[in-house]
């Protein structure tokens, strides 16, 4: 089988594309999945999305971890695919799609894609971390100089925890660069490394830092390794509403691939 593809990236975190319309692409085999996301055996990618039909919304997002297991929301996934629609001539500026985690809208304007995410009810907060859901599970922990953190040593060593047990977590590490401006490394789960961005963990870090009072702002910058996102919501009472995910999703390549 001869499979077309697209590369996408949103600030270095990077995404395999299919246009899975016709249904025909074989998302029940793992390892195939996990071949094309490696780095150094295919086409390499921190995960693999696919483009389907959906019969309420512009089209339905299925997203799997590099892993080749299926995953919950990504955020910078879910630009990307905003983006690739936009290619696929899908959509114009505004949509509407389905994920995992239920319905999403979006905008594009150029690469700039903001991505609405799911309101958050619960937030746990404890003396060293919080923790919350942002489409996928967070842990948030405040470090001091974060370039120097050892981010695979002690996110492995916190997602493989007892503290979430079987499924556990994505771990993100924040260090505080003004009151509307902070510092994140996250490891992600699935990935099983740090990546160069989190969409969802950028938004849990965010919502956190307003949450213990470190910041009063309401649209916030996060600093990743692979560049610069923006998180914005509005507080109701102990909720936040309208969260949106804002950023470049950039196309890199596409090209074909043989497998069996």
């Amino acid at each position: 089988m001869n499979l077309h593809f697209y590369k996408y990236q949103g600030t270095g975190n990077d995404f395999v594309m299919i246009d899975n319309r016709n249904l025909t692409f074989p998302k029940e085999n793992t390892a195939l999945i996990a071949q094309l996301c490696d780095r150094k055996f295919g086409i390499g990618a921190d995960g693999l999305l696919l483009l389907e039909p959906d019969t309420e919304t512009h089209f339905k997002m299925v997203y799997y971890n590099a892993d080749g297991n299926q995953s919950t929301m990504c955020g910078n996934g879910g630009r990307c695919i905003v983006a690739f629609a936009k290619k696929l001539e899908i959509i114009e500026k505004d949509t509407f799609f389905t994920a995992i985690d239920g319905l999403h809208f979006a905008t594009i304007e150029g690469d700039e894609v903001a991505l609405q995410m799911k309101n958050i009810t619960q937030i746990k907060q404890e003396k060293n971390y919080t923790f919350l859901n942002t489409g996928s599970p967070h842990h948030v922990e405040m470090v001091t100089n974060i370039d120097a953190f050892d981010v695979y040593k002690h996110g492995k060593t916190l997602r493989y925890s007892a503290l979430y047990g079987k499924e556990g977590s994505n771990i993100n590490f924040v260090e505080q660069i003004s009151e509307a401006e902070f510092k994140v490394r996250t490891y992600e789960r699935g990935v099983e490394n740090e990546t160069l961005s989190c969409g969802t963990g950028v938004t849990a870090v965010a919502i956190a830092m307003n949450v213990n009072k470190l910041t009063t702002k309401n649209t916030i910058k996060l600093q990743t390794p692979g560049g610069t996102l923006e998180v914005s919501f509005a507080k109701n009472d102990s909720n936040y509403e309208q969260v949106f995910l804002k950023g470049k999703a950039t196309f890199v390549f596409e090209g074909n691939i043989l497998i069996d």
